[in-house]
């Protein structure tokens, strides 16, 4: 695995954490979705979001190649889970940003919707495994 792949993991994890802590917090707020400062702040992290869901595939499996560059066969079929999480996140996400007014309720919804906790779980499980295997 390079640096660089293991750099570039690090920041699209970081982005969805980011983005799904903001959001909790949205959420919590009970916001209408009028206020322009709050909408472009919510937007803004759900943006990078979808950013980052769109990269992290690639990624990981470049993270998880073995000693010949290819993708260890162990690891095909975390690869696919983890693409098909990101690929359903990103669309309940790109969902929500084409709404008119995006509220807390829609962010909450967001939020507890199995397909983004599973791509949580799933980005967290890489990143333990890739930690706990560089030591």
């Amino acid at each position: 695995m390079s640096n660089e792949a293991r750099t570039a993991l690090s920041g699209h994890i970081d982005a969805i954490e980011s983005a799904y802590e903001f959001m909790l917090a949205y959420a919590a707020q009970g916001r209408d979705g009028r206020g322009a400062d709050y909408v472009a702040q919510v937007k803004k992290f759900m943006n990078g979001m979808i950013e980052a869901l769109a990269l992290i595939p690639a990624v990981a499996s470049e993270c998880l190649k073995d000693a010949e560059g290819r993708v260890a066969e162990s690891h095909k079929d975390f690869v696919k889970v983890l693409t098909e999480d990101a690929k359903k996140s990103s669309a309940i996400v790109s969902f929500v940003l084409k709404q008119e007014r995006i509220t807390s309720q829609l962010v909450d919804n967001i939020n507890a919707s199995i397909h983004l906790r599973a791509l949580l779980t799933d980005i967290f499980l890489l990143d333990e495994m890739l930690k706990t295997n560089s030591n």
